[in-house]
């Protein structure tokens, strides 16, 4: 059940009116419901326990999707643990509360730094992506006189049928290993001082709303997993990432039941240790982006609503064309008269377009508030400053309050970070 919705005429996060959050904090301004980030991890937790014990498998929240503190810190809570990208997600992790050893350090690029964090902090895993990559860690293992436990990223060479730039498994990608080299590189690292390959990882792409390319890929892993065994490796935890799509409009997201299924069919005979790695579906219905009507425009072939958001708040329908549905925040009457509307805003690039030919109500104008929905996943975190614009204060909400999980940024902060050379002054 959604704890996003409308109460006596009114759009509600938990017991919260939206209309309250923007008189405190003002527009634009990212929205979450504790509650439901709650629900959706605690369904993660359900379907996995319905096939392996808890001591079988670690949820490593993937960072990326929301790595706000207070987000991070909820989940870690609830007992997740952390899939962390670089080295500021690793210092978020554990400011969070987040122990190294329940969390894993995946990504093409990770600087000597950020691997020496990695390997100072004891990481459960770290998911190597290249030769290089190993060589280095090797060398800081034996500078630091330990030994880092690693993993390879395999690139199965699957179609996970999503979005081109959020597919990760084809062989034209950057990511992983190619699973036909896999064998060559474990004889690699097992002869390495300072190394223990000790699991295997995968991650195919992400919003995936079929299981058919997780089964090939869970198929591939199984395969590879006996083969190296055979050849004398001590396989003991597998990471088979994140990736489970949502909905933003009509898509039909995997079941997890079904999902956990074939976790218990293809990986649990293995006898591993199993690590997921979900982000959006945890936090991605569970957000909003507030925003105020600016301006109502009328063209001569379009009608425009300009919002006080904008690309640089909420990138995705911009950088992907991806969807994210805009509702008023105040509930529209039976019957309502709509006009088809483009929702724009304020950024001087045509690209700065949350919607096209949209119906809404047709008595929206300036000053009204809308929702931007589902933009709990790579929203805020994927926002920046293009236009001299702030960063936009969040709110968590949980049941009847809404505390500030984020300041808004004001401009002088940005012209702060600006340095005027002495030449110039």
């Amino acid at each position: 059940m959604s704890a996003i919705g409308y109460k006596s005429g009114k759009l509600h996060i938990e017991n919260v009116a939206l209309e309250k959050i923007a008189e405190t904090h003002g527009t634009p301004v990212y929205c979450y419901s504790a509650e439901q980030i709650a629900d959706n991890f605690r369904a993660w937790q359900s379907a996995l326990r319905k096939v392996m014990p808890d001591d079988k498998f670690t949820i490593c929240y993937a960072c990326k999707a929301n790595s706000n503190l207070a987000v991070m810190k909820l989940l870690g809570g609830l007992g997740a643990g952390a899939d962390v990208v670089s080295g500021g997600e690793m210092h978020r992790a554990f400011r969070a509360g987040i122990p190294g050893g329940k969390m894993v350090f995946s990504g093409v690029g990770k600087s000597e730094a950020e691997l020496a964090t990695a390997i100072k902090n004891g990481l459960m895993l770290i998911n190597v992506e290249s030769g290089s990559e190993l060589r280095l860690i090797s060398k800081i293992a034996q500078r630091e006189n330990t030994r880092a436990n690693i993993s390879f990223r395999i690139n199965p060479n699957v179609d996970a049928k999503t979005h081109a730039k959020i597919t990760t498994g084809l062989r034209e990608n950057k990511f992983g290993i190619d699973l036909e080299d896999a064998a060559a590189f474990y004889r690699e690292a097992k002869a390495m001082p300072g190394i223990l390959p000790t699991g295997v990882s995968i991650h195919i792409g992400s919003q995936l709303t079929d299981l058919a390319p997780f089964e090939e890929a869970f198929t591939h892993l199984a395969g590879l997993v006996a083969q190296l065994r055979q050849q004398g490796h001590a396989i003991a935890t597998l990471d088979l990432g994140g990736g489970l799509g949502i909905t933003y409009k009509d898509e039909v997201p995997p079941d997890l039941g079904q999902y956990a299924a074939l976790i218990r069919d293809i990986i649990l005979p293995l006898g591993v240790h199993v690590v997921l790695e979900p982000g959006r579906s945890i936090v991605g219905d569970a957000g909003i982006l507030l925003t105020r009507v600016l301006h109502k425009k009328e063209g001569h072939t379009k009608k425009f609503l300009i919002v006080d958001a904008a690309m640089n708040d909420l990138m995705r329908p911009a950088l992907y064309g991806a969807y994210h549905p805009v509702i008023p925040c105040n509930a529209p009457a039976a019957g309502q008269a709509q006009a088809v509307v483009d929702v724009v805003g304020p950024v001087c690039e045509t690209s700065d377009t949350f919607l096209t030919d949209t119906a809404l109500p047709e008595n929206i104008t300036a000053g009204d508030l809308l929702a931007i929905m589902v933009s709990g996943a790579y929203g805020a975190v994927m926002a920046s400053n293009y236009n001299t614009r702030p960063l936009v204060p969040e709110v968590l909400v949980h049941d009847g309050k809404f505390d500030l999980v984020r300041k808004i940024q004001k401009i002088e902060d940005i012209l702060n970070d600006d340095i005027v050379p002495g030449w110039l002054a």
